[in-house]
């Protein structure tokens, strides 16, 4: 408590004990000491009162103040995890914004179950998509995955309870917001079972995340809480085991709970099968001699194929009289062309899996019969070779310095001029030279030596040509090396779609959006790419993907859906936390098309209800999309940002309506595209993933080879 008081200016707890008629009111200061007791009015209980936080720190005050809106966020998830865990504890927490009224975020009734507390919380829908936990002994498939010894395995270490969403779509949520894990009803942030806990979930339900609340009961010298200052990341022993009980658990769950489907489930009839049901029909009809029902069922079959594609076909009186025989008839013919599609369908799987093959393998072949790669570092070998006998190890001694540079000249002096210097007495031999190199300490000098010097004059043999042989070879290696630095590859990925990320990350590094307004236009390329100059590098850039990418960023930015009222005000159970982001930022829900009805007298979690929803021709919005808008915005709050399902409309509708494949352009349609390209936030692939520009080639590397 002392520790936790030095980030605050002061606390005080006002406490009432069931024997006591008066509370009382304790203040501590920012040390942690007593500076105040006095009598408070209060009924039994203890309220923990904490005031000017962070206020002695003024780096962090700052940072608080900046980041208020997300830390409550966060504040709001850690009560709500100690809400879920606290059983036979009443909790509330309240909320107010200077002189503004009071406003409850979370409340709990106290129950003994950690059910009805999911329910006080998040609500009574929550509670009807939840299973609960059932622990299961792992599997020897899973024991032996995680490999684990099933002989040495710990009876009965872990304990776990909880509850889990069930695994149908739409009962999930959007978002990882609702995952609360517990190591002995501690709450924690065990990443791998977190982990663990999505992968199977997403067997099921692929598309969503699940609600999760699991607590673990272990023996306490089998944890470790004390890895990181806020404890939420732990050390346990017997990892693999727990995350092999939860697999097999989870697995088990799902496999046999509502989500199982029969294995004697049998589909409706296709298309196909009630077209023979209709062939049939008009045969045992002519049988009987009644053909008008049988142009009637037809024309409504084709009708309704035309129109709907359903599968309902109406039957006339008279066609359904002898209606033993007809299923007698159906049957038969049914189970035979079953079997014969069957085999049909064997077949065509056949004939497309040569077919991808031989897709795969031609693109192979190219690559195999592609020229070889030109290594530059073979380039002018034999002018290195040739300077490779000038080059001598300098000595350290400086007084051998003359001596050392010798084999340098002897380097330009024709093999009579170095046998001729090899005999004359006055250049000390081999042998002298090294006894001179190799000598030990100098000996000690005397002042009052006399100093003798000796004065030679030597001939050196000399050569202007050999130096100006020498100088060309110099200026030669100088420009090679100048040559080579102009010619360094920027770029290096190839168009391959395994080397996206890196050919992505090269543009990004190498091309900045002022670059597309100097490009020059070279020309289309088989009707569907633009071929671009830059200095000396070619690019080649997709018309289709860029033009997709531009037309989505301006629906982003200013498309205003309209909403669809409706009939009734639709509750929407919001927890307080969600409620308060909503109401925040009503006006990135309006521009979303949706709108609300928001009561801030009424009661937590019924204090906004949807009365506005944004529709699109074929495409509709819900309660789903909402929430996937509070957990963006709560991250990022007052940012503009839009439900995935809108970003996918919006990426059709950018695709429809922009340049196709095929279509001829102009120069100055060419140009357009590409200076739109320097306008957008992410120019390198269109909504879809496709890339939308590829470096080509460099011509000054083309020309040298």
């Amino acid at each position: 408590f002392a520790a936790f008081n030095r980030k605050l200016r002061c606390s005080a707890v006002i406490t009432c004990h069931e024997s006591s008629q008066v509370g009382t009111k304790l203040v501590f200061d920012h040390k942690g000491h007593l500076v105040q007791r006095t009598p408070h009015p209060r009924q039994q209980g203890t309220t923990v009162s904490l005031q000017q936080l962070f206020s002695t720190l003024p780096v962090r005050h700052k940072e608080f103040q900046r980041n208020i809106k997300k830390e409550y966020a966060k504040m709001i998830h850690v009560l709500q995890s100690y809400c879920i865990i606290s059983t036979g504890v009443r909790i509330t927490c309240s909320n107010q914004n200077g002189q503004g009224k009071r406003s409850t975020v979370l409340s709990t009734t106290g129950s003994q179950s950690m059910r009805d507390n999911i329910g006080a919380i998040f609500g009574p829908k929550q509670l009807q998509s939840l299973l609960p936990f059932q622990q299961v002994s792992p599997t020897e498939n899973v024991i032996e995955e995680y490999g684990l010894k099933g002989a040495d395995l710990p009876k009965q270490l872990f304990s776990i309870t909880g509850f889990v969403s069930q695994g149908d779509h739409g009962v999930g949520r959007s978002t990882t917001d609702r995952q609360f894990f517990f190591i002995n009803s501690r709450p924690c942030d065990p990443l791998k079972v977190t982990k663990l806990v999505n992968e199977v979930y997403h067997m099921y339900n692929r598309h969503q995340y699940p609600f999760v609340a699991l607590n673990v009961a272990v023996a306490s010298e089998c944890v470790d809480v004390n890895v990181t200052p806020d404890k939420r990341q732990i050390f346990l022993q017997e990892e693999k085991l727990l995350l092999a009980i939860l697999k097999t658990s989870l697995i088990a769950i799902y496999e046999g709970g509502v989500n199982k489907i029969s294995l004697n489930y049998t589909p409706a009839p296709s298309t196909t099968a009630l077209k023979s049901f209709i062939l049939f029909l008009c045969f045992f009809i002519d049988a009987t001699s009644t053909s008008e029902p049988c142009r009637t069922v037809l024309s409504n079959e084709n009708k309704a194929e035309r129109e709907e594609d359903t599968e309902s076909v109406i039957l006339s009186p008279k066609s359904s009289l002898n209606l033993a025989g007809l299923k007698a008839a159906f049957s038969s013919h049914y189970s035979s062309s079953s079997g014969k599609s069957s085999k049909e369908k064997a077949s065509g799987s056949g004939t497309t899996q040569k077919t991808l093959q031989s897709f795969f393998k031609d693109p192979c072949s190219d690559l195999e019969s592609s020229p070889p790669k030109v290594d530059r570092t073979s380039v002018n070998n034999e002018t290195f070779k040739e300077t490779s006998g000038n080059i001598h190890t300098v000595p350290e001694d400086p007084e051998l310095e003359t001596e050392a540079c010798t084999p340098y000249e002897d380097s330009a002096v024709s093999p009579e001029a170095k046998r001729a210097r090899k005999d004359d007495p006055h250049f000390p031999s081999e042998e002298e030279s090294s006894t001179f190199s190799n000598a030990g300490e100098k000996p000690p000098l005397t002042v009052d030596a006399p100093v003798s010097l000796q004065r030679r004059t030597v001939h050196l043999q000399f050569s202007l040509a050999e130096l100006a042989k020498k100088m060309r070879r110099l200026h030669d290696q100088q420009k090679q090396r100048a040559g080579e630095e102009l010619l360094y590859r920027r770029f290096r990925a190839k168009i391959n779609p395994g080397e996206n990320q890196s050919a992505e990350e090269e543009l990004k590094k190498e091309i900045s959006k002022e670059m597309f307004k100097e490009m020059e236009i070279i020309g289309q390329f088989n009707l569907g790419f633009i071929i671009t100059k830059l200095k000396s590098d070619l690019f080649m850039i997709d018309q289709h993907a860029t033009d997709e990418k531009y037309n989505f960023e301006m629906l982003q930015q200013h498309t205003v859906l309209q909403g669809q009222k409706l009939i009734v005000p639709q509750k929407l159970h919001l927890t307080a936390v969600s409620e308060n982001v909503l109401i925040e930022n009503i006006e990135i829900f309006k521009g979303n098309g949706f709108e609300f009805l928001i009561d801030e007298d009424a009661q937590v979690m019924e204090r906004v209800k949807l009365v506005s929803l944004p529709t699109s021709k074929n495409w509709t919005f819900g309660p789903s999309d909402i929430e996937e808008l509070i957990f963006m915005l709560s991250d990022s709050p007052g940012v503009m940002c839009r439900p995935s399902r809108v970003r996918q409309m919006f990426a059709s509708r950018a695709c429809r309506k922009s340049v196709m494949i095929g279509t001829a352009l102009s120069v100055n349609e060419m140009k357009k595209l590409v200076v739109h390209m320097g306008e957008l936030e992410h120019p390198w692939n269109c909504p879809h993933g496709r890339p939308t520009m590829r470096h080509l080639a460099n011509l000054d590397v083309i020309s040298q080879y």
